[in-house]
């Protein structure tokens, strides 16, 4: 009897154990299924915005022409507006279409020869619009009889389509990919949590024999108490009720990732309750200090069970914390952004008035070194850029020196520059651009914490048309610095040339 109740403790533990490990697996691959999409994205926002920019191309190149046609026919300079105005943009649109292109020889390949027919084009237009302008129209407009232009203008279409039909190619394929990772997540979700499902209730079918058969001894052995008879049916209806509550759990653990995380926490509580409750009662029964199947059960409940117990608890609470940073980072993704003028000034004001207490706690200083330029982008989204920034910057303060918080702005050719600068422990110089990835963390590990925050910030910040970097010397502190245009572009701006 003592050697089969040891086997049934030692198959519970072993099964808690799993449900454990089993937690950790799929906290390792939603970490990899994170970083897989997390890439995929980038890919997809770079082809986007590659396509965009070879339609604005097109578009500008049109426009000049159409001005130039405009003002060779009826010799008004009002027409000669859309065409100054494409041709000063033209350069900047290149420009972009080469940053997009970098590092793939076809598309720089393309690129390049786009730059010598925009020069061309340009050229052609401006010596037409100077004959125009010298009184020789006939010898303007004889150019224009040439063709040359016509033919410029085809071969940049057909420059632009051989660099836009590649890229709506890898559109798709990354697409699909993307499709192909939302299927491996779901199976994961669901084989994780029949998984779980599975360890779990053997786990508590097992602890639940060995509960009733301990207190089937103890009703054979005090029969005549009628006090202890009904407690034990009391016991044994609750026990049926966990039972009920197994099954319903069981139904809905199947259908999500989540379902089962959340019934896995709650089932945990009701079985640690019920744990303590046993305990109770044997605390309440005589101690035979002969009976070794007694002091081996007391001891399970005690202590080899919470304490297994307490290791799935932590691992369900870290597992339900990354589920919530990846719903919120995709969430995101598909939020739509509402470009308004935002006081900086103003808006980190109140941010840093939401530090000030905890700051001031710590023995920090923040300061904002004003006054701080304006812009238009999502107020949402940069109020949760900069709350992450600070909530960085005070969670890595060094403990040997008073903390010091700076908050700097300044503006310049459409773009503004924001620096977050602490005085606080400093990150490595190899870790400057690890600390931006998701689950990634860098230095000694003694704050809390999952690696998500500056994965998210970066996230925000790209999808404002910015950049994040940081400088930072161990021992010395570490400015954060965010670059945004000065006014964000709205959806309908982005998508027009699509069309």
């Amino acid at each position: 009897m003592q050697k089969a109740r040891s086997t049934v403790t030692r198959r519970t533990l072993l099964m808690l154990l799993a449900a454990a490990f089993a937690l950790l697996a799929i906290i390792v691959m939603s970490g990899w299924l994170a970083d897989s999409t997390q890439q995929y994205s980038r890919s997809v926002s770079r082809m986007s915005a590659l396509r965009v920019a070879a339609g604005t191309l097109l578009s500008q190149l049109q426009d000049a022409e159409v001005g130039q046609r405009g003002y060779l026919l009826t010799e008004d300079r009002n027409y000669l507006k859309p065409y100054e105005a494409a041709v000063t943009a033209v350069d900047s649109t290149i420009a972009r279409l080469r940053d997009l292109a970098d590092g793939d020889a076809d598309e720089l390949r393309i690129v390049d020869h786009l730059v010598g027919l925009a020069a061309a084009k340009r050229e052609e237009l401006a010596e037409t619009i100077a004959l125009m302008e010298a009184g020789r129209r006939d010898e303007s407009l004889a150019i224009v009889r040439t063709g040359r232009g016509m033919r410029l203008m085809d071969d940049a279409r057909r420059s632009l389509a051989d660099l836009i039909t590649p890229a709506d190619a890898q559109l798709d394929t990354q697409l699909r990919a993307l499709t192909g990772q939302a299927r491996i997540s779901g199976w994961v979700a669901n084989l994780g949590g029949l998984f779980i499902l599975l360890v779990v209730g053997g786990a508590v079918w097992i602890a639940f024999r060995y509960t009733r058969d301990l207190m089937q001894a103890q009703r054979a052995i005090q029969a005549l108490n009628d006090s202890l008879e009904q407690r034990v049916s009391e016991r044994t209806m609750e026990l049926q009720r966990a039972n009920d509550e197994i099954q319903r759990f069981a139904y809905i653990v199947s259908h999500d990732l989540r379902a089962p995380l959340v019934n896995v926490m709650g089932f945990t509580s009701e079985f640690e309750a019920g744990l303590a409750s046993v305990a109770a009662d044997l605390d309440r029964r005589p101690t035979d200090t002969n009976d070794a199947t007694a002091a081996e059960a007391r001891r399970a409940v005690s202590e080899d069970m919470p304490e297994a117990i307490g290791f799935i608890r932590s691992s369900t609470t870290k597992m339900d914390r990354l589920i919530n940073a990846i719903l919120a980072l995709s969430r995101q993704g598909s939020r739509t952004l509402t470009p308004e003028p935002v006081s900086m000034q103003a808006l980190l004001e109140n941010v840093v008035a939401s530090f000030r207490h905890r700051a001031g706690e710590l023995r920090c200083t923040i300061d904002i070194a004003g006054p701080l330029p304006s812009l238009v982008s999502d107020r949402l989204a940069l109020e949760q850029v900069f709350g992450n920034l600070l909530d960085n910057a005070i969670k890595y303060l060094d403990p040997a020196r008073p903390g010091r918080i700076t908050i700097r702005g300044q503006s310049g050719k459409g773009r503004l520059t924001f620096e977050v600068a602490d005085n606080g422990r400093g990150i490595a110089a190899q870790d400057h651009e690890r600390i931006f990835e998701l689950f990634r963390r860098s230095g000694v590990q003694d704050r809390p914490g999952e690696g998500i925050g500056l994965a998210y910030v970066r996230t925000l910040v790209r999808r404002l048309h910015g950049e994040v970097t940081v400088d930072s010397v161990p021992g010395q502190g570490s400015i954060f610095r965010i670059s945004l245009p000065d006014i964000l572009p709205l959806p309908s701006e982005t998508s027009a040339h699509d069309a």
